[in-house]
């Protein structure tokens, strides 16, 4: 009666935190709920909840309560658990409380900055009965110890802060695998609904890219070697995909062989883990290398490297990734059909005008011929003058000439590219710059900001590659170019202060003053 008596007074406060906890389905709104709830509960001046890595050997990440920005600040890189209290509750997930902190053995101490703590008490939090963090409380409002009522309250609270964290964690799967399927259902789309297999890679990568959180989306392809090589990077903001273009996978690295294989590689640093062999990985944290397979057959990989620093892909995100990549496999296929029927169909219309040209042209030609040879012979019979001459032969040369302008006209008609170009600004950038490269002798670099494909009209498009062609134009008339940039801002905000879209092409081409530099700007309101 006497223990009841004692812990009567904490209950409400108990049930009011545990409803609290349960409030949010945000994953990380809900792990800060926990923390929040937890210093009310026990009316501690300080709380955190170390979340365990992986391997549940340290903390990934910390959520507190009572620091300040400035304390966070002064504290500097915060604890990770491998050593002192926090180490014993990761090493040993059990209660531990702690009336003095300085007195205890196990304590390493504070770093420089750390506000000085006194009392400690720890809890694990598990989910489904596994440990997925500690929940920590130092000193009380009051300046007391904390006592074992604290601690009861506190193993209950992180009981029902176990549940609310799964609950949180089904939301969030929940939410992302309705993403993953809504973005392969528009990439399918996409796909099967006009443009090139280049629109297609570059659709697949951007949007990987952006269910992903990484910093590039990338398109593989095999290469007559056995190799890899880039052939698509939609990136983010502060890098150029033209860097990743070209950048190979050499035959035989044991990235590709587990690829040839059908099997994906997840690699948690880039920079540090051997199999991977590019020269750009150095800029990468965590990566996914996805195959892309048709009939059993690796069409292609999907790459999708995050920043160094950034959180390593969970397994639902490697699970949902690799869905996607299996039907974003399909719809290239389909899409690569697609186009190759539309090429036939532009093959079978050039047939049709080549049976044009015999069927009228050649003949024209023929009756002609035969004009000119009755007129010879004419002329061969020694007749000094033949009535009608003139007239004759002005009529073989009009039928000549006739026949030259329609020869002309078809040979315009088969010489125009098939009818499935770009449908996309960004398709349309990149055909105008693949085309100029075959002229300056390299590629120029391009980026682009804010979603230009949703953004840009098709009359504003149309003017905007039109500017683009004359700039690259006036670029390899230049002497001494080396290098030229692209960049299509459709986020940039006009002088007048609308929105609008900006085009600019810089290059280190001679100027007509003598110096260096050119640069192009044109600009358009949306």
């Amino acid at each position: 009666m006497h223990q009841e008596g004692r812990a009567a007074p904490g209950l409400p406060r108990l049930l009011d935190a545990v409803l609290s906890v349960g409030a949010d389905l945000e994953l990380r709104g809900t792990l800060q709920h926990i923390v929040d709830s937890a210093v009310e509960l026990t009316r501690a001046r300080y709380g955190a909840l170390g979340v365990l890595d992986a391997e549940r050997t340290g903390v990934s990440d910390l959520y507190t309560a009572g620091l300040d920005d400035g304390a966070r600040e002064r504290i500097g890189r915060l604890p990770d658990g491998h050593s002192g209290l926090l180490g014993i509750l990761v090493q040993e997930p059990r209660p531990l409380l702690v009336p003095r902190i300085g007195a205890d053995v196990r304590s390493v101490g504070f770093p420089e900055g750390h506000p000085p703590m006194d009392s400690f008490v720890g809890v694990p939090v598990r989910v489904d009965a596994l440990v997925f963090g500690n929940l920590y409380l130092t000193d009380k409002q009051d300046g007391t110890s904390f006592t074992p009522d604290d601690l009861s309250l506190l193993r209950v609270l992180a009981a029902q802060a176990g549940i609310a964290i799964g609950n949180a964690r089904l939301y969030e799967t929940a939410r992302l695998r309705e993403d993953w399927i809504e973005g392969a259902a528009a990439v399918t789309t996409a796909l099967l609904n006009g443009g090139t297999y280049d629109d297609a890679l570059m659709t697949v990568a951007d949007k990987a890219r952006t269910l992903s959180k990484a910093a590039a989306g990338i398109i593989l392809q095999p290469t007559a070697d056995g190799g890899m090589e880039i052939v698509a990077a939609a990136t983010g903001p502060g890098d150029d995909a033209a860097d990743f273009l070209g950048t190979e996978i050499a035959a035989g690295s044991p990235v590709l062989d587990q690829l040839l294989g059908g099997e994906p590689v997840f690699v948690d640093d880039s920079a540090t883990d051997d199999r991977m062999t590019t020269a750009v990985r150095t800029r990468f944290g965590p990566s996914m290398l996805l195959p892309l397979q048709s009939g059993g057959q690796l069409i292609g990989t999907l790459a999708l490297p995050r920043r160094p620093g950034a959180a390593p892909y969970t397994g639902v995100e490697r699970l949902l990734a690799s869905q996607f990549a299996s039907q974003a496999a399909l719809a290239m296929v389909l899409a690569d059909g697609r186009e190759a029927r539309e090429r036939l169909a532009v093959f079978e219309d050039r047939d049709r005008i080549a049976r044009d040209l015999h069927d009228l042209v050649v003949q024209r030609l023929f009756a002609t011929e035969m004009m000119l040879e009755s007129t010879r012979r004419r002329a061969a019979n020694g007749s000094a003058a033949v009535p009608g001459m003139d007239e004759l032969l002005g009529r073989a040369v009009d039928e000549l000439d006739s026949t030259i302008q329609e020869v002309r006209t078809a040979i315009f008609a088969l010489q125009q590219p098939p009818a499935d170009a770009p449908t996309t600004v960004r398709g349309k950038v990149l055909r105008e710059t693949a085309g100029a490269a075959a002229l300056l002798g390299f590629a120029p670099s391009v980026h682009f900001e804010g979603a230009v494909d949703a953004l840009v009209p098709d009359p504003v498009a149309k003017k905007l590659v039109a500017a683009l062609r004359g700039a690259l134009a006036a670029a390899h008339r230049r002497a001494g170019v080396t290098a030229v940039k692209v960049r299509v801002d459709a986020k940039a905000v006009l002088e007048d202060g609308r929105e609008g879209v900006r085009l600019s092409v810089a290059d280190d081409g001679e100027g007509e003053d003598g110096g260096r530099g050119n640069a192009v700007t044109w600009q358009a309101p949306l």
